[in-house]
């Protein structure tokens, strides 16, 4: 008899999800979220995107660098502004510094509770900027070259 025991690596110690269970995740997961390209993309294209992007950092983040067309509202003021700024019938994509920064995810679960469709920006400003897209700032508009390691390098978009 065998006193060993299999050792299961970290990644499969907990079973991943059934296939349909997986699909329901994501797909929810599409729901409440867009990334930076394909906000970057939408904005881009000729007409009406069908949303607004809500940049819910301070006013000095805000003057350091934003995404242009975007309305400001601090994550704070977002319970007695949002009326003033924010038409109800429009979705709002809000999104704050990066990844390591909730000040999006507060301020579009205080949006959803005032009765607006919202999403969250994944990455945030950080990956705005990182990918190349450009940016206002107090002193004009700004573009840095693409970080190799957030967007390829020459390419339009990342094929994702």
């Amino acid at each position: 008899m065998s006193t060993s025991t299999a050792v299961v690596n970290p990644v499969l110690r907990v079973a991943p999800a059934a296939p349909a269970e997986a699909a329901a995740y994501f797909r929810a997961s599409l729901v409440f979220h867009a990334d930076v390209s394909d906000v970057a993309a939408a904005l881009a294209a000729e007409g009406d995107p069908g949303f607004v992007v809500l940049d819910s950092r301070s006013t000095e983040a805000w003057d350091q660098g934003h995404i242009p067309g975007a309305v400001h509202l601090p994550t704070a003021l977002v319970a007695e502004q949002a009326e003033q700024l924010l038409d109800r019938n429009v979705p709002v994509v809000t999104y704050c510094w990066g990844p390591g920064c909730n000040g999006a995810t507060r301020s579009a679960l205080a949006l959803a509770e005032l009765g607006y469709q919202v999403k969250e920006m994944l990455g945030g400003f950080e990956y705005w900027a990182r990918e190349g897209f450009g940016f206002e700032t107090w002193e004009g508009t700004e573009r840095r070259d693409a970080d190799p390691l957030t967007a390829p390098v020459g390419a339009e978009n990342c094929g994702c």
